[in-house]
C-alpha cells in the first residue's frame, strides 16, 4: 500500500509538470483568425488574433497561416519563419510605424500572400535590418511615407527575392537596396508603380530586375548610385520622371523604355535589343556592350 501511494504521489506531481512544459512548447505551424484570441495556443481549432500573438508561439523555421480574412497587425520577426496567407484575404494595416520589421541575423524569412497598407502615415512596408535571406512573394505594399521594402542590412552576401509583388504609392523607393555592403536583390514579375523611385540601388548592392513593370514613379523607374550594379531584362519602364537614372553600372537587355519625361540619364550598357521611344527627352544613349559568351 505504501509503495502504491508513493507512485501515485509521483505521478500526481509529474502530470502537472508535463502539462506545463507542453503548454509552453512552440508549434511548427500556427494559425491566426479575424475572430481569434492571442490568449489561445494558435492551433487550428484555437487560433490567435494577430501575427505578434502567433509568432511568439511558433518555433524557429515554423509557419504562420491564416484561417479566414482579417487584419493581423504589424509584426517584428526575430527568427527564421514563414508567414503565408494563401487563398485568404489577410492584411497588415499600420499607422505611423512599420508594417513588418525583420531583425533576425542569419535567418531565412518568407512573407507570402499578404496586403500591407500604411494608410498614408506608415513608415516602411517591410524594413529588413538583419537576415540572411528574405523572400517576398505575392504581396501588396502600399501607402507608406518612406519605402515599400527597405533593405538596410550590413554585411556581405545577403539576399532578397521579390516575386509577383505590387509595390505602389509609397513616398520613397518601392524597393531600396540600401546597405553599403555587397547585397543581392532579385525582382521578378512585379509591379512598382507611383513611388518616389521604383527601385533605388545604393553603393555595394547588386540588383537584377526581370519581367516587371516600373511605371509612374516620380523621380525614376530604376536608379543606381555610384558602386551600385543593376541588370534589367525584359521590363516595361514607362511614365516615370526618368526611366533609368544611373550613377553606377546598369546593363540592359530587351526592355521597353517609353513615355518617360527623360528616357535615360547617365551612362548605361545595352545588348542592342532595347526599345527606347516616345520619351519627352531621350536622354543619354546607351553604349552597345554585348557580354562575351562563356
Amino acid at each position: 500500500m505504501r509503495r502504491s501511494t508513493f507512485f501515485a504521489t509521483v505521478i500526481g506531481i509529474a502530470v502537472p509538470l508535463l502539462t506545463a512544459v507542453s503548454a509552453h512548447a512552440q508549434a511548427t505551424r500556427t494559425w491566426v483568425s479575424g475572430v481569434g484570441d492571442d490568449a489561445n495556443p494558435c492551433s487550428r481549432t484555437a487560433p490567435c488574433k494577430t501575427f505578434p500573438g502567433a509568432i511568439s508561439k511558433t518555433a524557429v523555421n515554423g509557419e504562420i497561416n491564416c484561417l479566414d480574412p482579417g487584419g493581423f497587425g504589424g509584426v517584428t520577426i526575430t527568427k527564421s519563419i514563414t508567414i503565408d496567407c494563401h487563398e485568404v484575404f489577410a492584411s497588415i494595416l499600420v499607422s505611423g510605424t512599420n508594417g513588418i520589421i525583420i531583425n533576425a541575423a542569419g535567418a531565412v524569412v518568407t512573407i507570402r500572400n499578404i496586403n500591407i497598407n500604411g494608410v498614408t502615415t506608415g513608415l516602411n512596408g517591410i524594413s529588413i535590418l538583419a537576415a540572411s535571406k528574405v523572400f517576398v512573394e505575392d504581396v501588396m505594399i502600399t501607402e507608406f511615407t518612406q519605402k515599400g521594402i527597405s533593405d538596410t542590412r550590413a554585411g556581405n552576401g545577403n539576399f532578397l527575392s521579390v516575386r509577383n509583388t505590387t509595390i505602389r504609392n509609397n513616398t520613397g523607393a518601392g524597393i531600396l537596396a540600401g546597405a553599403g555592403a555587397t547585397s543581392n536583390t532579385m525582382v521578378e514579375n512585379s509591379l512598382l508603380n507611383g513611388n518616389g523611385f521604383g527601385i533605388a540601388t545604393a553603393t555595394g548592392n547588386r540588383v537584377m530586375v526581370t519581367r516587371s513593370v516600373l511605371s509612374g514613379n516620380v523621380t525614376a523607374g530604376v536608379e543606381a548610385d555610384a558602386g551600385g550594379q543593376v541588370g534589367l531584362e525584359g521590363n516595361a519602364i514607362s511614365f516615370n520622371g526618368t526611366g533609368v537614372l544611373n550613377g553606377g553600372t546598369i546593363q540592359m537587355s530587351n526592355n521597353e523604355i517609353s513615355f518617360n519625361a527623360t528616357g535615360i540619364t547617365g551612362a548605361t550598357a545595352s545588348n542592342g535589343n532595347n526599345r527606347i521611344y516616345g520619351n519627352t527627352a531621350p536622354g543619354t544613349a546607351p553604349t552597345l556592350s554585348v557580354p562575351a559568351q562563356q
